[in-house]
């Protein structure tokens, strides 16, 4: 079975208008940086870059 204790839950911020909008989690030995992704902004209604956020 894979293990999850490598996997943390993190949220995307728009960059725009500061919205919290997705909750995903990512695995931390591959992406030890704070993860950047441009994704759809309800609020703005467009793609925007999203950071991720604490």
């Amino acid at each position: 079975m894979a293990q999850k204790e490598n996997r943390v839950k993190i949220t995307l911020a728009c960059t725009e208008c500061n919205q919290r909008n997705y909750n995903l989690d990512k695995n931390k030995k591959k992406h030890p940086d704070r993860m950047e992704l441009n994704k759809y902004c309800r609020f703005c209604k467009k793609h925007t870059l999203h950071k991720e956020t604490k």
